[in-house]
């Protein structure tokens, strides 16, 4: 344990204050680091009544905070030994972090990365200089590697957290914040292994000690606050894997030891409320942060909530690191399918509706005007439809209340599925499937215009005249939607009269073999 580690063990705070404290100041890490911007995010701050700033790591040259700490870490090692050989096992910032670092400082790196890893990464960290060796399907596995290798090879292991020299180059995003703003009442810090929050926490519990320091994890993902719970560190059975930059099962012991003294709370967000911070991030700063990047802004817009409905006073400036962006693009469409769900600004549904004509116009006039975002619909019994449905809402939960209220009075049976986890991941995706008996019927894409009320536009035209055996609907914020109807009706001439009156573009993808393959009913 060097002194740094033992301060933080058996020393009085002040102590551990100043071990760090100069360690934070006198750090290196300019030579590959640069000082980060202090953005207020403006659309949201006038939303909550509070100023909101974010620190912008995602502005390194990495796109991440942990170039930090990991050049601190490999300055401290290139001092004493200038030829050494340096290995870390990560399979994304870590691994840029150290990569660049090693460059930068003429050491031989090695980064072992899970064979799983996205090519993107492996080829960030090549580019970087890094020599990367893919072992194992996890983590846990090419960390156990990495480890055997140093010490087969002589190498000098590099921790991704739980290390003084690493905790102290994260300390600087600390120091820069501080001269960035002097009036903060509140930091809001991503917790995985711990070490920004460690670094961040003791130098500004040094430096303006009223300024209240708060930990965001995510739900799936507690380990600081399952920690803080026993007394000690401890090992979750298992993480989510959302915000992989901070899924970790254990905290640091180190981070842990500075995190009891210096951390003032913990708060834990959900997935869907990450999701709505990653686009309240691009919508005020057109930046578009990873999942773990955008954790500390949800757990400030969930705290801002809970103190707006106490009696406490409201804190006036609030500060949330944004730690990095190296995200997978496929990550996206996970985000925007999730975000407004996140921000209680739509409800999805399972309502049961009879199967007759014009029950989906009754239905949506049920909803007194409210936007339809999703639509999911198969014909599948003669006398009752289950239909998935999505509805925006404009006043969260006050307004989802009211239209649950409307749904009762009107007779419908109703789930709300905007809380389950299986319904928002899957079963949305997989409503429908082949009707119980071969239908007469014709199959339509329409292109319709995005403006309230061209669906109900739709119904009144058709739903009357015909019975709608499918449906699928979803608003994805474009000028014009896309949807997939089918009605039971022998011949196109038999609709194409009231479909060319209805005025939005369509066409007859009866013929489709994909729909043929799995919507249609097989013959007898």
């Amino acid at each position: 344990m060097d002194n740094l580690a033992r301060a933080a063990t058996d020393s009085s705070d002040a102590e551990v204050m100043q071990h760090y404290l100069r360690e934070i100041l006198l750090s290196p890490v300019y030579q590959a680091a640069v000082e980060t911007p202090l953005d207020e995010m403006h659309k949201l701050s006038a939303r909550l009544g509070q100023q909101v700033l974010l620190k912008r790591e995602d502005k390194q040259p990495v796109y991440s905070f942990k170039l930090r700490g990991a050049f601190h870490k490999l300055h401290k090692v290139q001092q004493q030994q200038p030829d050494a050989k340096v290995i870390c096992a990560s399979a994304g910032n870590h691994a840029q972090g150290v990569a660049l670092s090693a460059a930068k400082l003429g050491l031989d790196a090695t980064i072992v990365m899970p064979i799983t890893t996205p090519e993107i990464k492996v080829a960030a960290v090549r580019a970087l200089g890094g020599k990367v060796v893919l072992h194992g399907t996890a983590f846990d596995e090419a960390n156990s590697f990495a480890m055997q290798k140093a010490q087969t090879e002589g190498a000098i292991y590099i921790p991704p957290f739980d290390d003084a020299d690493v905790i102290a180059g994260q300390g600087t995003v600390a120091k820069e914040l501080l001269s960035q703003h002097n009036r903060l009442d509140a930091v809001f810090i991503p917790v995985g292994g711990g070490g920004l929050m460690a670094g961040m926490a003791v130098y500004i519990k040094a430096i303006q000690p009223h300024v209240k320091v708060i930990g965001v994890e995510p739900e799936d993902a507690a380990c600081l606050k399952a920690a803080l719970a026993a007394g000690e560190p401890v090992t979750l059975p298992r993480v989510g894997l959302f915000a992989d930059g901070v899924a970790v099962k254990r905290i640091g012991s180190e981070n842990f030891n500075l995190a009891k003294r210096f951390c003032d709370e913990v708060v834990t967000v959900s997935s869907d409320e990450i999701c709505a911070a990653i686009k309240d991030i691009f919508d005020d700063l057109r930046a578009v942060a990873e999942p773990a990047g955008a954790l500390a802004l949800a757990g400030l817009k969930k705290y801002s909530q809970l103190l707006r409905n106490s009696t406490l006073p409201r804190p006036q400036h609030y500060a949330a690191v944004l730690s990095g962006a190296n995200l997978n693009f496929d990550t996206l469409r996970y985000v925007s399918e999730r975000c407004e769900l996140g921000e209680k600004k739509e409800a999805v549904f399972a309502v049961t509706i009879p199967e007759e004509k014009g029950s989906f116009r009754r239905f949506c006039q049920t909803l007194g005007g409210r936007a339809i975002t999703e639509f999911n619909y198969r014909y599948a019994s003669e006398h009752k439809a289950q239909i998935f449905v999505g509805i925006k809402l404009r006043h969260g939960e006050t307004e989802l209340n009211t239209v649950k209220k409307a749904l009762t009075e009107a007779g419908y049976q109703y789930l709300d599925l905007s809380d389950d986890e299986l319904a928002k991941l899957h079963v949305r995706h997989m409503v429908g499937g082949m009707p119980p008996r071969k239908l007469q019927e014709q199959v339509y894409q329409f292109n319709f215009p995005e403006y309230p009320g061209a669906l109900m536009n739709f119904l009144n035209t058709l739903g009357e005249h015909w019975n709608i055996t499918l449906f699928h609907y979803r608003n994805h914020g474009a000028a014009t939607g896309d949807v997939l109807a089918g009605f039971e009706v022998a011949e196109h001439s038999a609709i194409a009269g009231y479909l060319d009156n209805l005025g939005y573009e369509y066409r007859l993808v009866t013929d489709n073999s994909s729909y043929q393959a799995f919507l249609t009913a097989a013959q007898p």
